[in-house]
């Protein structure tokens, strides 16, 4: 697979900025090769970022046809594992079209909304 053009990771940078501030969670989208196992190298990837607690890491090996979604402890508070496979067959239904980056914008906008803390009022005492 070629790399992204640059327009392409413009669009790619402001979908993961829109999804970080629908959500409050660190987004973060690795498109590449994966090295060994799948969801081992997620996780890797995962745990590497800088608040893993509160982070969404969706990988994406085009050429594998691999996509791979993890969470972290805080952020599955809110964005259960229903969800993040309805993100991730949101994802799908783009790449199958050809469609890598309108799939992602997509997915990231799912799991966002999702992952997004939910408003807690209280009465007044």
């Amino acid at each position: 697979m070629s790399a992204l053009s640059s327009s392409e990771r413009s669009a790619l940078d402001a979908a993961i900025r829109q999804a970080e501030q629908t959500s409050r969670a660190e987004f973060s989208v690795f498109v590449g090769p994966v090295e060994g196992d799948a969801a081992a190298f997620a996780r890797r990837l995962h745990r590497a970022m800088t608040a893993p607690a509160i982070s969404v890491l969706v990988m994406v090996d085009p050429d594998a046809r691999v996509v791979e979604v993890v969470t972290g402890s805080t952020v599955r508070r809110t964005l259960s594992d229903a969800q993040v496979e309805l993100g991730m067959a949101t994802m799908l239904a783009s790449f199958r079209d050809g469609e890598l980056v309108e799939g992602l914008r997509r997915g990231l906008a799912y799991l966002a909304e999702h992952a997004r803390p939910s408003l807690v009022r209280h009465a007044a005492e």
